[in-house]
């Protein structure tokens, strides 16, 4: 069979007007959330520039980014934004030139298009994505050794106290759309008694690809959390909204949905952790190492009188590489786990600058 139905016809038809919306949606969206802008900015990437969500999210974007050292966004360093309307409106003009012919190679034609432009569609905004994060400026007024700042090509990620999400928006969904239409289009060409020998040759050709994608998957499920950064200096607490300036204690969490909450204080921190549920990993400052993060999992809590945060019951954490006896000899009590220091949160115990700091649990 060459020609197409009559529905697969008026799938490509309706795929060439789903590829046509693209020109009035954004295609891409990137956005930030941080303490300083908890309503969030972001950019659009259009068919053929880049906007703000909101008027001065651009220039606001441009701003922040001085600080680190990294280029100013512009649409005019997007060399892509001057070819795209061209190759998606030849795509949606093949469409229909498709769906009026009713023949199948240009239907295989215009969908292997379609599927090249999405694959180099998504590389150039990964190039474009690395080169902004990694070229920055030797003489940038903020310098975090190591630290990069590509945003994440699909999906969540934290760029110090910023937690970016990169997702299609609607006209991404519309081209996403016109490709599925596109599958289900070509569906009719695999003939019943030929189904089994072409299903068992694809299976055969895609098992090592597709058991190599479920080992990435199970080793990035598996792998730990990446440790957050806490923005001294510059961040305030979640809780108490002091400003975060001892390295010594404090910490941070970080939710189900990727965002970072941090804190002036162990104290602040297990307040906050009662009242959350689904949290993706939680850290707290390493009091003999100020400045680095633990894993509350592996981490020892003390609490007693003496060196404590602004707002702080006197509670202070390490490292579990820590011996238990040598802790006892420096501070006089007994180490407390995570769970501990909940309970004591649950007891109202841990409230800003108090009890006396004598109670610990066993």
């Amino acid at each position: 069979m060459t020609r197409l139905s009559l529905q697969s016809r008026i799938l490509v038809a309706l795929s060439a007007l789903l590829l046509a919306g693209t020109f009035v949606l954004p295609l891409w969206k990137i956005e930030l959330h941080a303490p300083q802008y908890p309503e969030g900015i972001g950019m659009l990437i259009r068919l053929d520039t880049l906007t703000g969500m909101k008027p001065a999210d651009l220039d606001n974007l441009n701003g922040l980014n001085h600080y680190i050292g990294m280029k100013a966004i512009s649409s005019d360093a997007f060399p892509a934004l001057t070819v795209m309307p061209w190759v998606v409106g030849t795509l949606a003009l093949l469409a229909l030139v498709v769906s009026l012919v009713g023949r199948r190679l240009p239907l295989v034609v215009w969908f292997g298009g379609v599927v090249l432009a999405g694959i180099a569609g998504f590389a150039e905004f990964y190039r474009w994505s690395y080169r902004y994060g990694h070229d920055l400026a030797p003489d940038a007024i903020i310098k975090v050794p190591g630290m990069t700042y590509q945003p994440p090509l699909l999906g969540t990620k934290q760029l110090l106290n910023f937690t970016a999400t990169s997702w299609p928006d609607s006209g991404g969904w519309c081209a996403v759309a016109a490709f599925a239409l596109g599958v289900i289009a070509l569906l009719p060409f695999l003939r019943p008694q030929t189904l089994s020998k072409r299903a068992s040759s694809v299976a055969a050709s895609v098992a090592p690809v597709t058991a190599m994608i479920a080992l990435l998957l199970m080793s990035a499920a598996c792998s730990p959390s990446p440790t957050p950064v806490i923005a001294y200096g510059k961040a305030d607490c979640t809780v108490c909204h002091m400003r975060i300036v001892d390295k010594r204690f404090g910490g941070a969490a970080v939710t189900a949905k990727g965002k970072l909450n941090q804190f002036e204080s162990i104290e602040c921190l297990a307040n906050y952790a009662i009242t959350v549920t689904g949290l993706r990993s939680v850290w707290v400052s390493n009091f003999d190492d100020p400045g680095t993060l633990v894993d509350v999992s592996v981490a020892r809590f003390v609490r007693r009188n003496g060196p404590a945060g602004e707002m702080g019951g006197n509670l202070l954490a390490v490292s579990s590489a820590t011996d238990t006896a040598s802790l006892r000899q420096r501070f006089g009590v007994a180490a407390l786990s995570w769970a501990d220091v909940k309970q004591l949160a649950e007891r109202d115990q841990l409230t800003p600058n108090g009890a006396s700091g004598n109670e610990h649990v066993h």
